[in-house]
């Protein structure tokens, strides 16, 4: 009978689940998890087995197979507020802010008294850019504990999202005062004051943030780039150097290494890394971009069009990347796609006038006045400032015969450029077809009182 025991298929399940914590403890994620699913084999009836296979799965970042993992443990453990409160973070993580809230609602019907579904829900009505909601959440988990430090952490995010650094600021110090070894706090607060134009306590905050998180790849990349930007190149270099010492795959430390090597005028180092960069990671968007400038400038035409197609077959988010793929199209005369670059840059950011602009550029290349004119006149109420902007407004309503609106336009070209010898001549052109109209319709009002004359004999 005993000897029995000692075999027996549970025991051997909890031991697997013993080892798979000291696996995750150690950072073994991937053994730990084989263990965790072994485990569940044996033992499908262990809520914990799969809570604990939901926290390894998240710490792997394989997010949805976490949420499996806490949907199989509350069939077991309905209304357990752990299992639910990582569930909804999970939904959050995911994108399901609707599926996240209602987990979140059911949390505070089940137990009103439970911080963590406030504290959490701020990070959820912060990506949903509903800050008013996110503070409420703030708010209500003061009044349950007023020294959690994670809740000071989630509305800073809220805010610095907002451009509030200053006060951004204030609730990342007030983490770091309640909790001192928190891992982001200082890289946070570093991101706000470079935000801030404050480089000198930027620099200070990356500092300890990277002596406190010595390997950490995010940390040193952002500070690399923080460097790049504030003109320490040298030390850029040695951060991205280090980036490839720990993860020798890094697409984005290459990237900037190549970025430096264009800085620096060496052409060919940068072409170089870029190219690797590109092959080490082809949903990277930038390096196909810098090669084809790299083509343009050495007037390989063919091969910059070709790097400028693949780049706009990425899901490209970031504007600066998709307007320097536009300005670099329109010079190669493929307006087309140059206006498809454009219009994501305005779908993303609404009141770029200078996107408008070139979009309106774009379609008069192609001999469409009316969309141009309408692009053109959208960045003028925006509020742009660009004299060329009004200048090729004057002449398209010059072209429609709208002289007055074409003198009102080229006129504020001139105020802003008044040597431009280009606007002077459109300038004069506009204002002979208004001399013509004028006379036209004094001649239109002489033949009609010769014909009134005319009748009346």
């Amino acid at each position: 009978m005993f000897d029995a025991m000692d075999n027996n298929p549970w025991d051997k399940a909890e031991e697997n689940a013993f080892k798979a914590f000291e696996l995750y403890e150690d950072g073994d994620l991937t053994k730990a998890l084989k263990l965790l699913e072994e485990a569940i084999d044996v033992n499908p009836g262990n809520s914990d087995l799969f809570f604990n296979a939901g926290l390894t799965l998240d710490a792997m970042g394989r997010f949805k197979g976490a949420i499996e993992a806490y949907g199989n443990a509350l069939e077991l453990r309905h209304d357990d507020l752990e299992i639910l409160n990582c569930l909804a973070v999970d939904f959050t993580r995911i994108g399901c802010y609707d599926k996240s809230l209602e987990t979140f609602e059911k949390i505070q019907s089940i137990d009103p008294d439970f911080e963590p579904c406030y504290c959490n829900r701020i990070i959820t009505y912060t990506e949903m850019e509903k800050h008013d909601l996110a503070e409420h959440m703030f708010y209500l988990a003061q009044h349950i504990n007023p020294e959690c430090p994670i809740c000071f952490y989630n509305i800073g995010n809220s805010l610095f999202s907002r451009q509030q650094y200053k006060k951004a600021i204030w609730c990342w110090e007030k983490t770091a005062d309640i909790e001192p070894n928190h891992p982001q706090i200082n890289f946070r607060i570093a991101q706000a004051y470079w935000a801030s134009d404050n480089d000198h306590l930027a620099k200070v905050h990356f500092l300890k943030a990277i002596r406190n998180n010595p390997g950490e790849v995010d940390i040193i990349l952002e500070y690399g780039i923080f460097l790049l930007q504030t003109g320490n190149i040298e030390d850029a270099r040695e951060k991205f150097n280090r980036i490839l010492e720990l993860d020798p795959d890094s697409a984005t430390a290459r990237f900037y290494l190549a970025e430096i090597a264009l800085r620096q005028g060496h052409s060919e180092k940068a072409k170089e890394l870029f190219i690797a960069a590109s092959e080490q990671d082809s949903t990277m968007p930038g390096p196909r971009q810098r090669l084809a400038q790299l083509a343009i400038e050495s007037g390989n035409y063919k091969d910059a069009i070709i790097y400028l197609k693949t780049e706009m077959d990425l899901d490209i988010e970031d504007n600066e990347v998709l307007s320097s793929i536009g300005t670099m199209l329109m010079e190669l005369g493929d307006y087309d796609r140059a206006v498809d670059s454009f219009l994501k840059v305005v779908d993303q950011d609404p009141e770029n006038h200078q996107a408008f602009y070139h979009l309106g550029v774009s379609l008069a290349m192609q001999n469409q006045y009316d969309g141009a004119l309408q692009f053109f006149e959208h960045a003028i109420r925006q509020g742009s400032t660009s004299p060329e902007l009004y200048a090729h407004a004057a002449y398209l309503y010059l072209g429609n015969n709208c002289t007055e609106k074409a003198a009102q336009a080229i006129e504020q070209a001139i105020c802003l450029e008044p040597d431009n010898r280009t606007f002077g001549k459109l300038a004069r052109k506009i204002r002979y077809a208004r001399a013509v109209e004028r006379v036209s319709a004094r001649i239109c009002r002489f033949v009609g009182n010769i014909k009134y004359f005319a009748r009346k004999r």
